[in-house]
């Protein structure tokens, strides 16, 4: 017989010397080892236990999960339900969290022991008492948390969801706002006889602050523009569309290329409380002397291609953007383009666009591109070239890219 120390145990320390001797030869002593299972919950319970010594964990199956609901240690009983309750049944089951000393108790020895010692019954339920309180509490307090966590969930949802119909919003709202910028771009080109216009915009987002335009004129003249705000997406969108607007209105007034810009300029410089600005070469084509007098804000100078392929950076002078400075200079040229010859116009997301390793294509890369397609038509080569700058960058497109062409067919 192991000795026992009654008063670690306080259900036994209340009972008498000789009672407390008479127990100690109905004990039956037991080891476990850290990490055996005692008994299982359903297993038929035939004895109560007392801990001496160690630590028992409690383990309730819930949701076909175990989960821990008590620590037991030197001092508490347990296993008792199971000799009062009808079935006989463990309730929960019970392992062993480390090293481990019990004292067992035989039902048949467990009933005798409360007839002769009802205020051990007493002690029992009160013990059950604190054990059901304790138990109640902390279900109660399981259950607050976790309806605070559903209703932090249910807000979490409804915000989420609410964020995803802004989005559908916002994303409708910017598919229109595309298709009305792709509505002030011209869908003809005003292409005089003997002569072959392309163009093509293609934004880094849904809508650009790229543009161009042809802008049908008098004598068989057309106004050719393209330009690039400073700035991507919607507020560029926005300032494309004002600056065209004015652009084609004024183009249809005056026919100097310079003094419809210095307008454009005046009037963007004074309405400009968004600090945009925008680059911009806008001439005028004579279809019969061949010739395109333009004026350019600081825009990329215009390439000149030759029927059989050479390139020609056109003569520049200072030029700044437009919508800054109400006296912006401007930088007046003309150029007479050969029959069979193109003259090739863009913005920097062209030449600009980077690829995965951080290079450049490169003005080089872009005459080349042309040059190897110049036997197609003027749109196709602007399609072509876009391609290859969108094939550059690998679809991780940073900057808005537009083209236009001008070509002059054979005599």
């Amino acid at each position: 017989m192991t000795d026992i120390s009654f008063e670690r145990v306080p259900l036994l320390n209340a009972l008498a010397q000789d009672e407390q001797s008479t127990l100690s030869h109905i004990f039956r002593f037991s080891r476990l080892a850290a990490g055996d299972t005692l008994f299982e919950e359903g297993d038929l319970g035939d004895r109560m236990y007392i801990i001496t010594q160690g630590e028992l964990q409690v383990f309730k199956a819930m949701d076909n999960e175990p989960r821990l609901l008590a620590t037991l240690r030197e001092g508490d009983f347990f296993g008792e339900l199971s000799l009062v309750i009808r079935d006989g049944r463990r309730t929960a089951t019970v392992k062993a969290a480390q090293d481990t000393q019990l004292i067992a108790i035989l039902q048949e020895d467990f009933h005798k022991l409360l007839k002769q010692r009802p205020t051990m019954a007493y002690a029992m339920v009160q013990e059950l008492g604190e054990r059901l309180r304790h138990s109640d509490d902390a279900a109660i307090s399981d259950l607050v948390e976790k309806n605070r966590e559903l209703q932090q969930a249910y807000e979490d949802l409804k915000a989420a969801q609410a964020e995803l119909v802004e989005q559908e919003k916002l994303r409708h709202e910017l598919s229109m706002a595309r298709n009305i910028q792709m509505s002030i771009l011209p869908k003809e080109f005003h292409t005089p006889p003997g002569c072959d216009f392309g163009a093509r915009m293609n934004p880094a987002r849904a809508v650009g602050g790229d543009f161009f335009d042809f802008v049908r004129l008098a004598d068989g003249k057309v106004g050719v523009a393209i330009g690039d705000v400073s700035d991507k997406g919607v507020p560029a969108a926005l300032f494309m569309a004002q600056v065209c607007t004015l652009l084609r209105a004024l183009a249809r007034q005056i026919e100097d290329p310079a003094e419809v810009l210095r307008r454009v300029n005046a009037d963007m410089a004074e309405t400009n409380d968004a600090g945009l600005f925008v680059t911009m070469v806008y001439g005028v084509f004579d279809s019969h002397s061949r010739t395109f007098h333009y004026a350019r804000a600081g825009h990329e100078v215009p390439v000149l291609f030759s029927a059989t392929g050479e390139a020609q950076a056109l003569p520049y002078a200072q030029g700044a953007p437009l919508g800054i400075f109400p006296d912006s200079p401007l930088d007046v040229q003309s150029v007479i383009i050969p029959p069979g010859a193109t003259l090739f116009m863009y913005t920097d997301g062209g030449v600009d666009a980077m690829n995965a390793e951080e290079g450049f294509l490169g003005l080089e890369s872009l005459q080349t591109t042309v040059k190897d397609h110049l036997h197609i038509s003027a749109q196709e080569l602007c399609d072509k070239v876009l391609e290859t700058v969108r094939s550059f960058q690998n679809d991780n497109q940073f900057d808005d890219a537009t083209l236009v062409a001008l070509r002059v067919q054979p005599s």
